[in-house]
């Protein structure tokens, strides 16, 4: 699978196994600290081929998305469930795209999506509250499958909202997750 759009993400190991799964190339924040000349370049691959920014599902992580979404507008985005992208190795702890198997990179990266400039909103935090996605119980749990079906990351409540509208997820397509942890949920029961 060849991607035309460089792809951004935080390190050497990331990028390796990045290419493990699928022919493209990387640009590397190297952490955190993204720095003018990193933040140049995305903007050259922005221009010239576009980028997909494929950060590890953690708080640096979406915290190195969002200063680049800030710096570098128009970019798409993939997002890897946190469940693959965790360490197979029990007594190591972290999350990050060179934990994850060839085939989630690959669906992560076939779900890519586009931000909005638009601020039109159609799903709403009472849309959010009445499917038990805020301040009910095991709300986080069905965020982060919601997040999975949606290929749009995991997100606290508020987040959460964010993206649903910045992604455009539409009504129908909220209803459909929706429905489907619902399902899974009872059939757990």
């Amino acid at each position: 699978m060849k991607i035309k759009e460089v792809i951004v993400v935080e390190g050497r190991d990331d990028t390796a196994k990045i290419r493990q799964a699928v022919d493209a190339d990387t640009i590397e924040t190297n952490g955190s600290a993204v720095n003018d000349t990193v933040i140049k370049q995305i903007r050259h691959a922005q221009a010239k081929r576009g980028v997909i920014i494929f950060t590890d599902p953690d708080y640096p992580g979406n915290r190195i998305r969002h200063m680049i979404n800030q710096a570098v507008p128009g970019c798409k985005h993939a997002f890897l469930p946190r469940d693959a992208a965790r360490a197979k190795n029990p007594d190591h702890k972290s999350l990050g795209i060179e934990h994850a198997s060839i085939k989630a990179i690959r669906d992560a990266l076939q779900g890519v999506y586009s931000l909005s400039e638009d601020e039109y909103a159609e799903i709403t935090k009472e849309d959010l509250i009445a499917a038990g996605l805020i301040g009910g119980s095991k709300a986080s749990a069905k965020r982060d499958r919601l997040g999975e079906l949606l290929q749009i990351g995991h997100a606290n409540g508020k987040q959460l909202l964010k993206r649903l509208n910045m992604f455009q997820i539409t009504k129908d397509q909220f209803d459909d997750a929706i429905s489907q942890v619902m399902q899974e949920e009872n059939d757990e029961c």
